[in-house]
């Protein structure tokens, strides 16, 4: 077979996925919005369940939803049957999804639900079948054929569902006025989530880490101060402790340039950054890191409400923390 063969046959298959789409938009009513309404009055959680492709798709689905301040989790129709049905409770609202609306392992589990209590919502293709009429929402995914051309394989079915779950998902994301902060509340471990929640307090230099001398101090004693601990600046404060300046790398380069430079008796008030920019601990990481680019500097001090140093933080700190 010739790669345009299959790259044909490739397309026809993405143009049947997208005809189900546009079926399954041009059918979003009421009942959608019901469902909507619904779930986002729902006290308890949302219990998503299916089996074989479905069972996929609705593990899915429940992770969106759980991610998108939806509480959700998946629950195994088969499971279910053999005591996990004891997580579902009067409170919850169940999403069960079948194509044929007459899987066994789903039917079987369903009086149970209903005697429960809990809202039944379904994604089905089979408006006739035993899920459909006892369902108090059922919500149509059915499709004119699966792109599969045995039409065995479950594909535009499957997309259907999954994009009516992703419809779902972001329709009670945007009705509970989701924020991204919110979003990197449930992940904590990724990037964005690192953004969003590491402040500079996290991740500073603090106590005897923080490089300092006082204004009197030698150009010499700043550069064995900043030897020692290794950020690339020291920070310099007058007799009452608050910031008076920042002596840095750079700075050295230049003091250095300057010929009759006593480094040993030469205060290092007279050659230290006496405007320097400075952050406090509770800003976010990824803003140090907007100010040391906008700025291009590779430190920052980080002050408290009297302006005396509480912590100090270069530009490979923000490195190892993955903000940058």
């Amino acid at each position: 077979m010739s790669e345009l063969d299959l790259t044909s046959k490739a397309k026809k298959v993405i143009e049947i996925e997208i005809e189900g789409l546009q079926r399954l938009k041009s059918r979003l009513d009421q009942n959608f919005e019901n469902a909507c309404e619904k779930l986002l009055a729902c006290k308890g959680r949302v219990v998503v369940t299916g089996i074989g492709k479905s069972g996929h798709i609705a593990s899915k689905i429940a992770a969106t939803l759980a991610s998108t301040g939806t509480p959700a989790f998946f629950v195994h129709p088969a499971e279910a049957s053999h005591g996990d049905l004891g997580m579902i409770t009067k409170d919850d609202c169940v999403i069960a999804i079948s194509y044929s609306g007459n899987t066994q392992e789903l039917i079987n589990i369903l009086p149970v639900i209903k005697r429960k209590g809990a809202f039944l919502i379904s994604f089905c293709g089979n408006s006739d079948s035993l899920l459909a009429r006892i369902s108090d929402i059922t919500l149509d995914i059915s499709i004119e054929k699966e792109a599969c051309p045995l039409g065995l394989a479950p594909t535009a079915s499957t997309t259907n569902s999954l994009a009516l779950g992703d419809a779902l998902a972001v329709a009670l994301l945007e009705a509970r006025q989701f924020t991204p902060e919110d979003f990197a509340l449930s992940h904590p471990g990724g990037s964005l989530g690192k953004k969003l929640l590491l402040t500079i307090r996290d991740i500073m230099h603090k106590g005897v880490q923080i490089p300092i001398v006082i204004e009197t101090a030698s150009i010499i004693d700043a550069l064995m101060e900043m030897t020692q601990k290794s950020l690339g600046m020291t920070a310099i404060v007058n007799a009452s402790g608050k910031l008076s300046g920042i002596y840095t790398d750079g700075d050295v380069r230049r003091t250095l340039a300057q010929r009759g430079v006593d480094i040993y008796q030469t205060a290092v008030s007279t050659v230290m950054s006496a405007n320097c920019t400075t952050i406090t601990a509770d800003i976010l990481a990824v803003e140090a890191a907007n100010i040391m680019e906008h700025k291009k500097i590779n430190g920052l001090i980080v002050v408290d409400q009297y302006q005396k140093p509480v912590g100090a933080i270069n530009m490979m700190d923000l490195l190892r923390a993955q903000i940058i």
